[in-house]
């Protein structure tokens, strides 16, 4: 499972910061603010998004888009459970992949190996296959909201 240790860090910083967000590191000891799961998942308070050397990077891209996909005064007044939605739970899935592929460290079919290892479940079987071929909802879902293709 790819970490984000593993990974530039300044990278991810410019990718949120694209979308309004902000990185904030947590140190090894400390709980994770806002984690809806639990250490060592990522958190969300706000556009922050919270995470630890020993976070998975699907999660902290998953828990990024969860704020990109809400409404800025939604947004604003997040902490730890972004949504309820399906839409916007399939929508945030589909668009941490796209995400995955603007980050050379990363990339799609990494993360969706990874989404698969952690326990993501679609009803093709798998991300990759739910991604190509099952997405369809999702990906306009995000486009009618004009959030693909994503701004740069």
């Amino acid at each position: 499972m790819l970490r984000l240790a593993d990974i530039d860090d300044d990278a991810v910083r410019a990718l949120l910061a694209r979308h309004g967000l902000q990185l904030e590191r947590v140190a090894a000891d400390v709980p994770i603010p806002g984690s809806f799961w639990g250490d060592p998942e990522a958190g969300i308070i706000g556009r922050c998004v919270h995470a630890r050397a020993d976070t998975p990077v699907h999660s902290l891209l998953h828990e990024a888009c969860h704020l990109i996909v809400l409404s800025p005064e939604r947004r604003d007044a997040v902490h730890t459970n972004a949504t309820n939605s399906v839409a916007e739970e399939d929508a945030s899935c589909y668009l941490q992949i796209i995400l995955a592929g603007e980050l050379a460290d990363v990339g799609r079919e990494r993360l969706m190996r990874d989404m698969d290892a952690w326990g993501y479940s679609f009803r093709l079987g798998s991300t990759k296959a739910w991604f190509e071929h099952d997405a369809d909802d999702a990906r306009a879902w995000l486009a009618d909201r004009a959030l693909l293709p994503l701004p740069r």
